[in-house]
């Protein structure tokens, strides 16, 4: 920029309103006698303002103070005094501006930022339990089978709400006294004075919705937008799981001389697919959720096996014995699951357990559909079967390290020992049958439906 020596004089209202910028300039400038460096610019539009010239570091500058209907002389000498005084101690007055200007953008963002966390930290504070509940079940339910998903649900229904089924209304979930209130306020007092109340009503159940509710604000912890709210789990206070006390230890499982009346009654249950899958139960051993989600693609008739969904491992394949070979081939193929269910959401059975409450009550036994699982541990002793090779078609995990590192069992080995427990179990039903090349028949029968 090159700097033109021109006359200075004093600033006044009057010198200001007369000067004009000459018509062959685009730009003219009227400098001050003091302070120096202050003059006032007139464009050829005739637009008038107060500049601030001078040197920094060896070069020229010019900043523009303001338009001169809005500064006055005097503000004008001032802020050119003041520019000056920095130019002296060395600063330069853009770079000043510059940094006064950042810092009061970053004070301004530093603010919303912290209005926004406030607001996002009263948001949260104000969420209840239900409504983050509900995002938990929609997070994780393809992770759960419908048995469990369904127990989620329940746990925080509303009671006095009409059922899908039936004429009762709705008993209220065991967590569902957590629902209205803020996640924020769920703290171990709250959860233990639930537990004192859940206690004298029905305390199996309660257990169990202790394990959802911890489960729960363990997801919560982990979640990117509640755990700042979450920071600890009020669900493992040990003075409620004292409260709710220890279940008591199962041991339903079917007798030898309960077989026949077991069979004779779930065999006359009117729906073939409920009837199978209770039946195969028992012959598989296998836990209720993985055995009632089995699929057609795992089953294969031409080698007798069964690909089944591990919850130790990914999947464990299993013997597929005669006559579960010849009730899973009578079933009707209506969708990929072989325990179909057309009313399910699912696909498959999601409440079998009823039917099987009403045989169990026609047979004149007790058992639960785990203690079917029971009742094949429990059985196989009588044909002395190895305890590895029942875990294995069990699906347990291996115990001790010849079981986990060095025991291989073929397919064929496992077959053996399955057949037998399946030919013994159905002997002691009264239920006689052969396996024939072109398939399996039943043809006799002491307690046919």
């Amino acid at each position: 920029m090159i700097i033109v020596k021109a006359k200075k004089v004093k600033l006044t209202a009057v010198r200001i309103a007369d000067f004009h910028c000459p018509k062959d300039k685009h730009q003219a400038f009227l400098w001050s006698d003091d302070p120096l460096g202050l003059a006032v610019r007139v464009t050829a539009n005739g637009a008038k303002s107060f500049v601030y010239q001078a040197k920094v570091k060896g070069r020229s500058m010019r900043l523009t103070l303001g338009d001169v209907n809005a500064w006055s002389i005097g503000e004008a000498e001032k802020e050119a005094r003041r520019l000056q005084t920095e130019i002296d101690t060395g600063n330069d007055p853009r770079q000043v501006k510059a940094d006064r200007e950042a810092a009061k953008e970053a004070a301004r963002l530093a603010k919303e930022a912290e209005t926004a966390a406030m607001a996002e930290k009263n948001r949260l504070e104000a969420v209840t339990v239900n409504s983050v509940w509900l995002e938990y079940i929609k997070a994780r339910k393809d992770k759960w089978g419908e048995h469990s998903l369904k127990k989620h649900v329940r746990a925080m229904q509303k009671a006095g709400q009409p059922q899908m089924r039936g004429k009762e209304l709705t008993v209220a979930g065991e967590l569902e006294s957590f629902a209205g209130i803020r996640l924020v306020d769920l703290t171990p007092e709250r959860v233990n004075e639930w537990a004192s109340n859940e206690v004298l009503i029905r305390p199996a159940s309660a257990r169990l919705a202790l394990k959802m509710l911890r489960a729960f604000l363990n997801w919560c912890a982990r979640n990117p937008t509640y755990k700042a709210i979450v920071k600890s789990n009020a669900a493992t206070s040990p003075e409620a799981r004292e409260t709710l006390g220890k279940p008591n230890v199962k041991n339903d499982a079917l007798q030898r001389e309960q077989l026949p009346a077991w069979f004779a009654a779930v065999r006359q249950i009117g729906n073939p697919v409920i009837s199978s899958f209770l039946q195969t139960l028992l012959i598989v051993g296998a836990r209720r959720e993985e055995w009632a989600s089995l699929r057609w693609d795992a089953v294969d008739f031409q080698w007798n096996s069964i690909k089944i969904k591990d919850k130790v491992e990914d999947f464990r394949i299993i013997p597929m014995p005669p006559y579960v070979a010849n009730l899973l081939a009578t079933l009707p193929r209506r969708n990929g699951y072989v325990f179909s269910s057309p009313q399910s959401s699912s696909g498959y059975l999601a409440e079998p357990a009823d039917k099987h409450n009403e045989a169990c009550k026609v047979a004149g036994v007790d058992v639960t559909l785990h203690g079917l699982r029971r009742s094949f541990a429990t059985l196989s002793e009588w044909i002395e079967m190895p305890a590895g090779i029942a875990a294995q078609i069990q699906g347990h995990k291996p115990s001790g390290v010849r079981e986990q590192h060095y025991i291989r069992r073929p397919l064929d080995l496992l077959r053996m020992w399955h057949v037998k427990i399946e030919a013994w179990i159905l002997e002691q039903a009264g239920i006689e049958f052969v396996p024939v090349a072109t398939g399996l028949q039943l043809v006799n029968s002491n307690n046919a439906a």
